[in-house]
């Protein structure tokens, strides 16, 4: 037993060795020879290591192993270094059983696949291709797969197994349709007959693997219709629809719940998209009371409950408004041009280096000023004619990159459900679109036949438009009030405020507009309001730091009785009516800092703030400071696409991923806030005894599980924390030797 944990201990530090000389500069001090069999031998003991730790159980740590191996195989074959077929096989065949034992059946079915094209008669990759069909739901193709293996090993009791399993589900399958649709079901003929499949054995066309947009998804339950302002106004309490024959601009939707008791049809507006709130939506508090909106026109919240409906499923990628009036969307055609996806997404489309953009982590480069033939990676210069790829580009608190894949008729007009839960993995082998934006350019290339060029091009003259009409240089949405209806904002030198002056930013953000020229920083600025009320500019704190944040924020008391604040240290209360409105402002919009404050409130003074003023801002004394910044340039450097930022060095892009507020950001999502009903998982999969019988006291604060129901979606939490955790580790967004997730390091751990 020694002699095997010294021969680990051994192979393992060779490991360390061998990835640490990888990611070096230093050439090989040996022949070309011995670095053939270095590379080899380096790939032989990430097998071997992978291997022991999936025998252990560690099926997560089993996929580093057998991922980092195929990564140095990929780097070998670079080389013109050759890693024997027969291990590239055995490589992504074991890869697949451990993405199997984490529910990962999609990126178990892709490794099994490039298994056989290595080798078609591996018996292992065909019974694990056939397994995750089976979870996948495509019962035909598994059954078929797993005849091809039984004639490879047809004494095997798991092959046996599974074929038994996969002609009752067919055989099941075949009876409930039969029963529901009284339809004659046609069985294989001796040529149709798939390779070691019984004939007889029906032809089942297997269920639909994602929700098809087209398809209203809300058409049982809800009715929608189109009006315009003159058949949709406003009474003396409410709105009502007039049914008159005019010339309808059918530019708002109106939706109600079917089967209800109120019959009247509500106005849903356009999901609010300026705030970065990822929870679930709720209904205004002064419409809830049956009041008006004190906000209209800036109010995040919902006035209905149609609008929470559709603003989830929107949120999502699960619905489009243009199918919501036909619930059989492809009889309808959709008139979509590029003017048109750009009014209701802004962005811009353009050409970024594809190879650099589909890079782990992915980098971004454009093509190169000096030389637009090539991309402006500062090492590897790739061919940019050659590989670009059309992008769309939307800047708001963060820089958000949507890839547009080459149209084809293979391409399904529906969104990929992994892709908006967790991240498809399948990337650019996936028929279907990965974010709503690239299945409106789909249907617009389909119905007009546009270009990749030419979508460029139509963007960049409606952009030059839109400057023409409003004197802005910027692709940016239209000057828009920014703050709270009842107060004035600006943001001046805090210097010079203290000795009574009020100086605003020079034109390049560097200084103050006074004669002593104070440096133009976060520190050294001062926002004011001024309330319609007083009339009075009023300096604002930054917001409370305290967690949690209050519900609603009141007045200090000393304060309200006309004294100064006694508090030793930064209170928490506001110390004026102007400072509690703001604060409540920043809070509902998710502005968490008098930084963010300031970008949003430029952007709103000035929608086209040049480049160059965006990058005098982060400069303090005249010295550039180089930050993964909200508003990023699009240059070369590690972009995450989960935070939406650029690092511009390895040591930015290491301390961003190993950062909390990114590793929350792995884990956290929509889904935390709507799906989940119960507890966060302990790690302690198990139920209370305890509870069962009535006696347990802990309550919240027990480790097992209180009930079947919560032990349940315990279960189904972690396979989709796990899901999210191989997607980020496959892009490089965590640390290969992280393993310390906080709260979610259970993940890890062999749960029995």
């Amino acid at each position: 037993m020694s002699i095997l944990c010294q021969d680990r201990s051994s192979r393992w530090q060779d490991i360390q060795n061998g990835l640490q000389f990888i990611q070096s500069t230093l050439p090989y001090p040996g022949t070309q020879e011995r670095y053939e069999v270095f590379i080899q031998d380096l790939v032989k003991n990430l097998f071997g290591e992978g291997n022991d730790v999936f025998n252990e159980g560690e099926w997560m740590r089993s996929i580093e192993m057998y991922t980092e191996a195929l990564s140095i195989a990929e780097y070998a074959d670079s080389e013109d270094i050759s890693v024997p077929t027969g291990t590239l096989e055995k490589l992504y065949a074991n890869r697949a059983a451990a993405y199997l034992n984490v529910g990962l059946h999609d990126e178990a079915l892709v490794d099994c696949e490039k298994a056989l094209q290595l080798n078609e008669g591996n018996h292992r990759a065909l019974y694990r291709k056939a397994r995750a069909l089976k979870e996948m739901g495509r019962h035909k193709e598994a059954y078929e797969t797993v005849a091809k293996c039984s004639l490879a090993v047809p004494q095997d009791p798991n092959v046996i197994g599974l074929t038994q399993d996969l002609a009752k589900m067919l055989g099941l399958k075949i009876r409930k349709a039969y029963v529901r649709s009284k339809v004659r079901v046609y069985c294989l003929t001796d040529h149709d007959k798939p390779m070691g499949m019984a004939l007889g054995m029906p032809d089942v066309t297997p269920l639909p693997a994602v929700v098809d947009l087209a398809k209203n998804p809300l058409a049982d339950t809800h009715e929608f219709k189109q009006a315009c302002s003159n058949c949709y106004v406003k009474t003396v309490l409410d709105f009502t629809l007039y049914t008159e024959e005019h010339k309808c601009k059918k530019d708002i939707l109106l939706g109600r719940i079917k089967n209800q008791p109120d019959k009247s049809w509500k106005l849903i507006r356009p999901r609010p998209t300026k705030s970065q709130y990822v929870g679930p939506y709720y209904i205004c508090k002064d419409v809830a009371i049956g009041e008006g909106c004190r906000y209209p026109g800036h109010c995040t919240f919902a006035y209905c409950q149609e609008e929470i409906d559709v603003w989830s499923l929107e949120r999502k990628g699960f619905i489009c408004r243009d199918f919501l009036f036909d619930p059989f969307g492809p009889t309808s055609k959709i008139n979509l041009t590029v003017p048109k996806i750009l009014q209701e997404h802004h962005g811009i489309f353009m050409f970024l280096c594809g190879v650099c953009f589909d890079h782990k982590p992915r980098i971004i480069s454009k093509a190169n000023k000096d030389n637009p033939s090539l991309c402006s990676h500062p090492v590897t210069k790739h061919a940019f004619e050659d590989q670009k790829c059309l992008v769309h580009i939307l800047r708001e608190n963060t820089v958000r990159y949507s890839k547009i894949r080459p149209y084809s008729p293979q391409n399904q007009m529906d969104i990929c459900r992994h892709e908006v839960r967790y991240g498809c993995v399948r990337e650019d082998e996936c028929f279907y679109a990965h974010s709503l934006i690239e299945l409106k350019v789909w249907m617009m290339q389909h119905q007009l036949g546009i270009t990749p060029e030419n979508i460029v091009h139509e963007a960049n003259r409606f952009w030059n438009m839109e400057a023409g009409t409003q004197g802005s240089l910027q692709f940016t949405t239209p000057l828009k009030r920014f703050g709270p209806p009842n107060l004035k904002m600006q943001f001046v030198c805090g210097q010079c405020w203290r000795n009574g002056q009020v100086s605003e930013a020079d034109k390049n953000k560097k200084y103050c507009t006074a004669k002593a020229r104070h440096s133009w920083s976060k520190d050294k600025r001062v926002v004011l309001v001024s309330s319609i009320e007083r009339k009075k500019w009023t300096t604002i704190r930054p917001l409370p730091t305290k967690k949690p944040i209050p519900s609603q924020f009141e007045i200090c008391m000393h304060v309200s009785i006309g004294k100064k604040c006694q508090y030793i240290g930064n209170c928490t209360f506001a110390h004026s009516t102007e400072e509690r409105d703001l604060w409540t402002y920043m809070k509902e919009n998710n502005i968490p800092d008098m930084e963010q404050l300031y970008e949003h409130w430029l952007q709103s003074q000035k929608p086209g703030w040049s480049e160059e003023a965006s990058n005098s801002s982060i400069k303090e004394n005249g010295k550039q400071i180089h930050m993964p910044t909200d508003y990023a340039e699009e240059m070369t450097g590690n972009h995450c696409w989960l935070c939406g930022k650029n690092c511009n060095s390895d040591r930015q892009w290491q301390q961003h991923i190993t950062s909390e507020k990114h590793r929350e950001k792995v884990f956290n999502s929509e889904d935390d806030q709507n799906c989940w009903q119960y507890r966060f998982p302990t790690g302690t999969f198990r139920v209370c005894e305890r509870y069962l019988k009535g006696t347990c006291t802990e309550e919240e604060l027990c480790k097992l599980a209180h009930g079947n129901e919560e032990l349940r979606e315990w279960t189904e939490r972690r396979e989709f924390l796990l899901m999210k955790l191989a997607k980020a580790r496959k892009d490089h967004l965590i640390a290969p030797n992280d393993n310390d997730f906080g709260k979610y390091s259970f993940l890890l751990k062999d749960i029995k």
